[in-house]
């Protein structure tokens, strides 16, 4: 699966967000080792703190079914101005479950796609500096 087709399913997943007070939705879209794409949308709530990230709800699916062989994954913010990349939560999430090389791709449209790795994202990772699995 192309970068470019991976990112339209984030897209399409960013439709099922519950975002009614930052109206910023917000799609992800995961690959897995065995071409199977596991999406996720964010699910907001009137506790901030309690909102969900469109790609830990994604990574959660996943791991929930037993899956954490992770080869890439796509985040769409069609409400952006700019591409808009993982908030700190979710680089740690992914850290902890995708090796550092696997590529991240995000954006706002198509046409301005930022394409990154985990280990970009999250440099410092401590819990495979201190030889964590």
């Amino acid at each position: 699966m192309d970068k470019n087709d991976l990112y339209q399913q984030a897209m399409r997943a960013s439709q099922g967000a519950y975002a009614p007070y930052s109206h910023f939705p917000v799609g992800a879209a995961l690959l897995l080792d065995d071409d199977t794409v596991v999406t996720g949308a964010n699910v907001e709530n009137r506790s901030f703190g309690l909102t969900n990230c469109a790609e830990r709800t994604a990574i959660f699916t996943a791991v929930a079914a037993g899956r954490r062989n992770f080869r890439a994954i796509a985040i769409a913010t069609p409400a952006a101005d700019y591409p808009v990349g993982p908030c700190g939560a979710c680089r740690q999430v992914l850290s902890e479950f995708a090796v550092p090389d696997m590529p991240v791709i995000f954006g706002q449209c198509a046409a301005h796609l930022v394409e990154t790795t985990v280990g970009a994202l999250y440099p410092m990772d401590s819990l495979h500096e201190l030889g964590g699995s």
